[in-house]
């Protein structure tokens, strides 16, 4: 089975609001096999423009990605980022061979 990502890019309003986002979400990502390959680490902006922030974290399948993303675990978590920062995210399938 191919893995997928989300692929994030978020700018942060108030960090320590945001704090409980991350905790938050840990419930959906637990549930669905997501696992965080990057997490906010330093960036180098080596073309075009990005937020302050990536974050790139795979999951077993695109189905359990998706999944991830509409269960109501995650949309209560989602719903403790929205007011704090602004996010550009994907769900993406991963190469075949990375499986």
């Amino acid at each position: 089975m191919t893995k997928a990502y989300w692929i994030a890019h978020v700018s942060i309003d108030d960090p320590q609001a945001y704090e409980a986002y991350r905790q938050a979400n840990a419930e959906a990502f637990s549930k669905f096999g997501g696992r965080f390959l990057v997490r906010g680490a330093p960036q180098e902006v080596v073309e075009g423009q990005m937020r302050p922030r990536s974050v790139v974290i795979e999951f077993p399948s695109l189905q359990a990605a998706r999944d991830c993303y509409h269960s109501a675990e995650y949309q209560r978590a989602k719903a403790l980022r929205d007011p704090v920062s602004q996010a550009d995210l994907v769900i993406i399938e991963g190469w075949p061979g990375d499986s």
